[in-house]
This record gives structure tokens, sequence and C-alpha cells, in this order.
């Protein structure tokens, strides 16, 4: 990756890779520089974390292609199903393993996030 997608205001990186893995810390649906979900609805906040995901992991010379496994945690397992949808949808033919993780509560009150592993060719 390189040093200005590295850099945040909370001590880790975006990413981390280490012989050829890519390990994705959990990914809010912020957008930079914002303290709140621009949006809340689960639909929008899923379409962003899955969009930092792709960028995160293109700079990491990696691509969704070549995730091995997400884990998912969401504030309310009724989300589930819409989750899942558009998961669907970003993946395609590609099925990483995944867990969802239902929790009372995620940091800035955001409805998701969601971490990763990949690989790089």
């Amino acid at each position: 990756m390189d040093k200005e997608n590295k850099k945040t205001k909370a001590h880790y990186s975006p990413a981390v890779v280490h012989e050829k893995i890519v390990y994705v810390s959990g990914q809010l649906p912020l957008k930079k520089g914002e303290r709140v979900p621009s949006s809340d609805n689960i639909e929008d906040q899923t379409l962003i974390v899955l969009e930092k995901l792709k960028t995160i992991l293109e700079a990491a010379n990696s691509s969704i292609d070549k995730v091995l496994r997400t884990t998912i945690y969401i504030s309310d397992i009724n989300y589930w199903d819409r989750i899942n949808t558009l998961y669907a949808e970003f993946f395609g033919d590609h099925r990483p393993a995944r867990t969802i993780v239902p929790t009372k509560t995620l940091h800035y009150n955001c409805l998701i996030e969601l971490d990763a592993i990949a690989f790089q060719e």
C-alpha cells in the first residue's frame, strides 16, 4: 500500500500485507474526514464499506476476486438479508468465506463494519 493510504488518525493501518496476504482492517461506512455516516440506510452503508474494501485491495495490489474471508459486524440481525443481497451482487460468482456477527452498537453509530483477508498474485 502507498504511504498516503496508510495514514489514519487512529493507531492502525487500513491494511497490512505479509507474504502476499492482505489483512484489511475493519471498515466503517464513513467517507474521508467524516465522523458520522452520510446515510442511516443499511443499503447505502453496505455499499460504502464494499467500495472502501475494493479501493484498499487495489492499493495493495489485490482485488475483490482475491478475497479469502470477510467478517461483517452488524448492529441489527434484521439487516442480514439486505446486506447479503448487496454482498452477493458485489462479489458475483466469487464466494469468500464469511462470518456475520450481530452486535449491539458500532463506532459512530454505524450500522455495519467489514474486515477482510485477501491475497496478492
